[in-house]
């Protein structure tokens, strides 16, 4: 059921066909290394803010908070990890 709100030159044609993006897309090249390099030790920085944070707050009384600050340092590690390794 269509929305009678909607009017009919701005909804869109369920029958016209999709157009194919994929020819216009640049084929992807891996990073140079020292840019990898500097990613990957931006993701070190992040890591260990992540991780004091998670200590300050275990240490505090705040096991959530830690939790969820470990979660970001390992989530951070893994994004370097592909980053660095990857390209």
């Amino acid at each position: 059921m269509t929305d009678p709100s909607i009017p009919d030159h701005v909804r869109p044609d369920p029958t016209a066909p999709v157009p194919d993006r994929a020819r216009d897309a640049v084929p992807r090249e891996p990073r140079p290394l020292i840019e990898r390099i500097g990613l990957a030790l931006i993701a070190v920085v992040i890591i260990a803010v992540f991780g004091a944070i998670a200590a300050a707050s275990f240490g505090s009384g705040e096991p959530f908070l830690a939790l969820m600050a470990g979660i970001g340092a390992l989530m951070t590690a893994w994004a370097g990890g592909l980053t660095l390794f990857r390209g």
